[in-house]
């Protein structure tokens, strides 16, 4: 019998734009001989299910179901397709773990650490991976200028530490600017982390589970026509993605190992995204995605199509092994 698998999609970040549309893509990619796809809108002001006429349904929060003409649906399986909160945070997976319903993510622990910037720096700064020098600030905090270039430098990025699809951050080559940089990535969180700027080649791999072992796709290396890969350059054509990346074998060789290692390091499955910044032949982890982009243009399936995988195949790899 086939499996009725909820893809939720929206959220309540400032990416819940995107986020209704890789959860288009994979409601469109799905395999219908296996599976029955449903879209759930997980939005702020409601929780509905979309049927294939457009027309919302709302969700039954205790038992996550929908009741369509007088016949109940319940789902076997969800598939993750928020950006940020509540699905990519874990949020909401909390709550499925509580209702005994397999998920596409990893557990609601692992998304929250690698969601939080700050605590995934933290957790794998032991064991050995090579990061930026970074502060980090809680709005409110005392601001010490001074104290905080001497130990990142200029130029410097000032993030928020729990958003995704480059929101708030900025690029801070003057003391002076440093404010205003901070007023904006405060718009999106209220906590802070501030990077020194490192001088490489960036590249993007993702890292999947496949068939119960840890693959990691061809690297995508990022050219942006901005001063960094910013929103614009993610998602408006500003920037060059090259995929396989122009490294060389030694360099391909250290981000893979150290891609796999990270995914490992944090028991993560299902779908994941990780950024470096190759400076020599050293890959620096810049950030981690556990909910990345989906559509036919992301990073991603654009490493599976390499790779030789459609995206069907790679959407199934992430129900396969955790549905019951």
């Amino acid at each position: 019998m086939k499996k009725n698998i909820a893809i939720i999609m929206g959220g309540y970040s400032s990416e819940a734009g995107i986020s209704l549309k890789s959860g288009q893509v994979v409601y469109e990619n799905l395999n219908r001989d296996k599976y029955v796809p449903h879209r759930i809108h997980i939005l702020k002001d409601k929780w509905v299910y979309v049927d294939e006429a457009d027309r919302e349904h709302p969700i039954n929060m205790e038992d996550f179901s929908t009741t369509v003409n007088g016949y109940k649906t319940r789902f076997d399986f969800v598939f993750n397709a928020i950006h940020g909160h509540p699905g990519e945070d874990g949020t909401i997976l909390a709550y499925f773990e509580l209702l005994g319903l397999p998920h596409s993510s990893a557990s609601f622990y692992q998304m929250a650490v690698a969601f939080n910037k700050r605590d995934c720096l933290s957790l794998l700064k032991p064991y050995g991976v090579h990061t930026a020098k970074s502060v980090y600030l809680n709005q409110g905090d005392e601001i010490d200028h001074d104290s905080i270039i001497a130990q990142t430098g200029l130029p410097c990025f000032v993030k928020p530490n729990r958003a995704g699809s480059s929101f708030g951050i900025t690029k801070v080559y003057k003391k002076q600017d440093l404010d205003a940089a901070l007023e904006k990535a405060f718009l999106e969180d209220d906590q802070i982390l501030i990077e020194e700027f490192l001088d490489g080649t960036e590249v993007s791999v993702g890292v999947i589970t496949l068939g119960g072992k840890i693959k990691a796709m061809p690297i995508t290396e990022i050219v942006s026509e901005n001063d960094f890969f910013d929103y614009e350059a993610k998602y408006l054509g500003a920037s060059l993605e090259i995929t396989p990346a122009r490294i060389s074998e030694t360099q391909r060789k250290n981000v893979d190992q150290e891609a796999r290692r990270i995914y490992k390091t944090l028991q993560l499955k299902g779908l994941s995204r990780i950024d470096f910044m190759l400076v020599g032949d050293t890959p620096y982890f810049i950030e981690l995605n556990m909910v990345p982009g989906l559509s036919a243009e992301s990073i991603l399936p654009k490493q599976a199509k390499e790779a030789g995988m459609s995206l069907t195949e790679l959407f199934d790899s992430a129900i396969e092994g955790n549905i019951n």
